[in-house]
């Protein structure tokens, strides 16, 4: 199957030209998969899995740096001007994961699930855009030890056509989607550190329904005792084999003042819902460095169509293993 961004991008290469600058790590020279690249100005775009990313003057005519950053490293500042084919990245050794060996929990437990809340009103849905990471606090119900083994993600998919949009078995509008996940410690309300290094990323794409499931039993994330946050960040469409597109992520639109960058909105939308008492749903904008998390409530200075009709929660579900005390 071939998807029309693919096209799209071929087209992007013949008009510009592209230079494609590959991000490594500076002991291992391995690739920095899914590092973040800002350019100071709340943009930015994601490096792939083989942490290459295109970036052309012709493309980001006024970007005159760009700041890199990744989990486990040390952030970079770098100038636009004669920009190194190949970047490397500093490991950083107090920030990674401890090694902590532990024997295996031969305990008896009991699977629980917090169930997803799922929609398919476009109007009650988030539009997804590469500026923005979505987070969702689970509180820990008791002391009990809970092991994460899945987290499950709610979509609403669009109907090729509008008129039949209501119907359960309309055509879906085909799109093939790559969404980055990370886990943070609560910080006194807040996303704090993460509970892991590893990248997790994950493809979803029409074919996958309105609920994605994805597997995390291998990451050992245990709930901490004040709760944790789970949070979901796109990171752009991808051909048909997962490979993310090198596409512009913001549309230029001339206007009297100047010209507005608006961003892109990706597929699939993120239903919201009312039906949490609780406001459990954060937002940050992802290529400003250094900026805070904000709870997705009115009076925080957030403008959404979805508050004003007190839509205030991403309602993403949970499985995880309860243990038995010994």
């Amino acid at each position: 199957m071939k998807f029309t961004f693919s096209y799209l991008s071929v087209l992007l290469f013949i008009n510009f030209g592209f230079s494609q600058t590959k991000i490594i790590d500076s002991e291992t020279a391995y690739p920095v998969s899914y590092a973040t690249i800002s350019f100071g100005d709340g943009q930015g775009l994601f490096a792939d899995d083989d942490g290459m990313f295109i970036f052309t003057k012709k493309l980001y005519k006024d970007v005159d740096s760009i700041f890199i950053s990744s989990l486990g490293y040390k952030d970079l500042a770098l100038a636009t001007v004669n920009l190194p084919k190949i970047i490397e990245m500093q490991i950083e050794h107090d920030k990674l994961d401890e090694v902590v060996v532990t024997a295996k929990i031969d305990r008896k437990f009991k699977e629980e699930t917090i169930k997803p809340y799922l929609d398919d009103d476009y109007y009650k849905c988030w539009l997804p855009t590469i500026e923005s990471e979505i987070a969702v606090f689970f509180p820990n119900g008791n002391e009990k030890l809970k092991k994460v083994t899945s987290v499950l993600f709610p979509f609403a998919l669009e109907s090729r056509d509008w008129d039949k949009r209501n119907r359960a078995n309309a055509d879906k509008r085909k799109f093939s989607t790559l969404f980055k996940v990370k886990f943070y410690k609560n910080n006194d309300g807040l996303p704090g550190e993460v509970m892991t290094y590893t990248n997790i990323v994950f493809r979803v794409t029409e074919k996958n329904g309105d609920e994605f499931e994805l597997d995390v039993s291998e990451h050992d994330l245990f709930i901490p005792d004040n709760g944790f946050f789970v949070s979901l960040q796109v990171l752009g469409y991808t051909d048909d084999k997962g490979k993310l597109l090198p596409n512009k992520k913001y549309k230029e639109i001339k206007g009297r003042s100047g010209t507005v960058k608006i961003p892109t909105n990706f597929r699939p939308l993120l239903p919201f819902t009312n039906e949490i008492d609780s406001h459990n749903t954060y937002i940050k904008r992802v290529f400003i460095s250094g900026n805070n998390w904000v709870q997705f409530k009115k009076g925080n200075g957030i403008e959404s169509s979805l508050l004003k009709t007190d839509l205030y929660n991403y309602g993403v579900g949970l499985n995880y293993n309860e243990y038995r005390d010994e």
